[in-house]
């Protein structure tokens, strides 16, 4: 009398595919050697091993509810064995861990990798933002196999080792019986097909490596380090699959005048100690054109003047950053005897000439104060 299959598994015999899986995986877990090695409870293993294979292979199955027992010519147990065996070592996977190995022919086509250049842009562009044009050498779709890699005239083939799956199986004994093990074919690596005769032009990978023009939109406001996405201009992938995106990372060059931090501007003017007494203008060429700072009379060296506005856009929320002026105030190191003369004049007039050269404890002279707006003090 046949084995009631479905009872075994304590399914009906409507059960869907899930539903038998799912039955064999509760089983399993309670009914393995390595968990309950009772003999009794091993041939009970064997048995709900075998429903489970001929239940989960649609042939096997419509066979069996035919009437007829795909498994009744199954090789039982040798000594120590298990009758039946899984139909795939992932079956033991997917019953103790809830996961089945992917199984069939993978693609050719994948997808291709990113791909990153490097462009120096000076600082007005990184400020305004532009326009640049890039030369970028990728691969790109093979024009003589239009990207599947077999030679003009000629196809793939269906592999004759594995018959198109991809995979190669192997039954070997172990303590669960007869163990089907599955590998990647050798003959067509996996990918179910071969290509007797590969594209000259592309060795067969359904790409080559070509140089093209690539029109860049540049921000305002990008900095060293910032990187723009180009999406799909990356490396076409292996058998023309979909490409990759390309990364242009900005690399700002240094400015003679300007130093940046952040999105502020930095430089310095500087100025005779008679301008920073008197104040002065004095013209600077910035990035938008010539302007006038107004240096305010009694500027001492290190003091700074700031422009709104005149610094680098700021790349997110709109506005721009500050220019930001300082001020170095420099010392006459050598006088004429008029120039000399005139000093001394101005210091006698302010009161801080003193005979022998030296000030009042508590009392700043002139020329002490140019000295230590000098060194920044």
């Amino acid at each position: 009398m046949a084995t009631d299959y479905y009872a075994v598994l304590g399914v009906q015999r409507d059960a869907s595919q899930d539903e038998i899986k799912k039955a064999f995986r509760r089983l399993a877990r309670e009914l393995h050697p390595d968990v309950n090695p009772d003999p009794k409870t091993q041939e009970r293993f064997k048995e709900i091993n075998t429903a489970y294979e001929v239940l989960s292979d649609p042939q096997k199955k419509q066979v069996y509810d035919l009437g007829g027992d795909p498994a009744s010519g199954a090789a039982g147990g040798g000594a120590g064995g298990f009758g039946g065996g899984f139909g795939n070592f992932s079956d033991i996977m997917d019953a103790f861990f809830g996961t089945a190995a992917q199984r069939g022919p993978r693609s050719r086509t994948r997808r291709g990798q990113d791909a990153m250049i490097r462009l120096d842009i000076d600082l007005d562009e990184a400020t305004f933002g532009t326009t640049k044009e890039i030369q970028v050498d990728t691969a790109v779709v093979c024009n003589s196999c239009s990207g599947d890699g077999a030679a003009p005239g000629t196809s793939a083939q269906t592999c004759d080792m594995c018959r198109g799956r991809g995979e190669v199986s192997q039954v070997t004994r172990s303590f669960l019986g007869q163990v089907m093990t599955s590998r990647p074919c050798p003959q067509c690596q996996g990918f179910g097909t071969v290509v007797p005769t590969p594209c000259p032009e592309c060795a067969g990978d359904g790409r080559v490596r070509s140089r093209r023009s690539l029109t860049v939109k540049i921000p305002a406001g990008v900095d060293n380090g910032t990187r723009i996405q180009l999406a799909g201009e990356g490396e076409v992938g292996p058998g023309g699959g979909p490409a990759g995106d390309l990364y242009v990372e900005i690399h700002e060059n240094s400015h003679p005048t300007f130093q940046r931090r952040g999105d502020d501007l930095h430089c310095t003017v500087t100025i005779p100690m008679t301008a920073a007494a008197l104040g002065t203008k004095v013209p600077l060429e910035t990035l938008d054109g010539m302007e006038e700072i107004d240096i305010r009379p009694g500027t001492q060296s290190g003091q700074s003047v700031p422009l709104h506005e005149r610094g680098v856009t700021h790349l997110r929320g709109g506005g721009r950053g500050q220019l930001i002026v300082h001020v170095e105030v420099t010392t006459p190191t050598k006088l004429e005897a008029e120039e000399e003369e005139l000093l001394r004049r101005l210091a006698k007039l302010r009161g801080e000439e003193r005979p022998t050269g030296q000030f009042q404890p508590g009392q700043q002279g002139l020329f002490s104060r140019l000295k230590d707006a000098f060194n920044g003090r």
